[in-house]
């Protein structure tokens, strides 16, 4: 099981927390709920015709809780290694992590200068994978693609990120197909 910290709580970082929680990880959120959803109302979300974006924060909240990850209310000060692992401060805080899913804005950009990450034109540069040149240091949503941020997109990348991490861990290639229980 790996340990893995996730910096914001949009659609990106609890996308990610979803997958990872849900596949039996241990996830931490660093949420600060100052999401810019707060200000969307979405139509465009597939499967969901309206919702306000308040509203669909504090259900993907709850989701992710439900599956097991922890959603602190923290702000991130710093990010560093410590040999193989990474050690995310907050004010009153050290926590140790396997992997860092950058998933927030500015705190984001920060975060990603003081790991190294690559950023070009005001961007984390991210492979396919949405993984840095750092290993084990994701970054998603608009952190990664602030010209074309979207929050259908946003919750891709995070579970793209997610399904990277779960296939490194797991050693090989991952699905995460839920299936409807049988009928007896």
């Amino acid at each position: 099981m790996a340990r893995v910290s996730v910096m914001g709580d949009g659609p990106a970082g609890l996308s990610a927390a979803l997958f990872l929680a849900k596949n039996g990880h241990d996830v931490r959120v660093y949420a600060q709920d100052r999401t810019a959803m707060h200000y969307a109302e979405l139509h465009n979300y597939l499967g969901i015709p309206k919702i306000n974006g308040s509203e669909f924060q504090t259900v993907a909240r709850e989701q992710v809780q439900q599956y097991g990850a922890d959603v602190v209310d923290r702000e991130v000060s710093g990010i560093e290694r410590d040999g193989d692992r990474f050690v995310v401060r907050s004010a009153d805080d050290r926590h140790a992590a396997d992997y860092v899913v950058l998933a927030g804005g500015k705190t984001a950009q920060r975060l990603a200068e003081q790991v190294g990450a690559a950023r070009v034109d005001g961007r984390v540069e991210v492979d396919n994978e949405y993984a840095t040149d750092v290993d084990r240091v994701y970054a998603v949503g608009r952190v990664a693609r602030p010209e074309r941020s979207q929050a259908i997109i946003s919750a891709g990348a995070g579970a793209t990120a997610a399904l990277d991490i779960l296939a490194r861990e797991a050693g090989k290639d991952v699905h995460d197909w839920d299936t409807p229980p049988e009928d007896t």
